[in-house]
């Protein structure tokens, strides 16, 4: 991790976002895009969301964000990959509007739900979506953040007092006690590419964005597609000892 990353200030609660709709879609809203919102999946297999289908979601599905607990060899095996590739020289540097998504290295302590939601809303469009209010927090972070490399975008994002503030109260919302030792559960954001349509995985965890194309088989659909990881994750990744996981959606506002 970079050291002017490690010395920017931290005004972030460390206390870990509860997996909660209404905690992560007051948390949207409170970012600048209210006509949005996240809603809970019921299901992980794709017939039983269809429109028409009982558990069905109200508008075309976004993103999906997904929290899990990972096996310790996954999250032992992503440390490991990570540091690998940069000390190979391989470590993410994508900036600007060429990059197919935007990502964030989560340097925010216990965060990695408020990165999943970043995720999920910053790829609807790279350049400022209807979406997002002009001038708002994430309009302002989404304007400074595109053209700097990873390092100094989690600075920007680690230094933002007013996202600090309004990620503080929507994580003190939580009823789950808060344990610093171990954190349950780890957010992944799957979200399609405005740039070239690939489904990718953003995991601020990461050596950067994971293109998952191939292992789609070139679907494109964020339905289906984002569903079909959501099983390989839930079946491959996640810790047989402890078999938790939730899934949400981004989906248009039904107020």
């Amino acid at each position: 991790m970079a050291e002017s990353v490690l010395q920017s200030k931290d005004q972030f609660s460390g206390i870990p976002l509860e997996s909660d709709p209404e905690i992560f879609t007051d948390l949207l809203h409170a970012l600048g895009v209210p006509s949005l919102e996240f809603r809970d999946v019921l299901s992980i297999h794709t017939n039983d969301l269809l429109p028409g289908a009982d558990l069905a979601l109200p508008s075309t599905v976004h993103a999906f964000g997904l929290v899990y607990n990972a096996t310790r060899a996954y999250e032992a095996g992503i440390r490991a990959e990570r540091q690998k590739a940069r000390d190979e020289g391989r470590g993410y540097a994508g900036h600007g509007d060429g990059e197919p998504v935007l990502w964030w290295e989560q340097t925010v302590r216990n965060a990695c739900g408020l990165f999943a939601l970043l995720h999920a809303v910053a790829n609807l469009d790279l350049a400022g979506h209807d979406f997002v209010e002009k001038d708002s927090l994430l309009a302002t972070l989404l304007r400074n953040a595109i053209p700097l490399g990873p390092t100094e975008r989690a600075a920007a994002l680690k230094n933002s007092d007013g996202i600090a503030q309004v990620y503080n109260r929507a994580a003190q919302r939580g009823t789950s006690e808060p344990d610093e030792d171990e954190v349950p559960g780890h957010y992944v954001c799957f979200v399609r590419s405005p740039k070239d349509g690939h489904i990718y995985e953003l995991d601020g965890g990461k050596n950067g964005p994971v293109d998952q194309d191939e292992f789609l088989g070139g679907d494109r659909d964020m339905l289906s597609g984002g569903l079909k990881l959501v099983r390989d994750f839930v079946g491959s990744r996640m810790d047989p000892a402890k078999p938790y996981f939730h899934l949400m959606a981004l989906v248009s506002s039904s107020a």
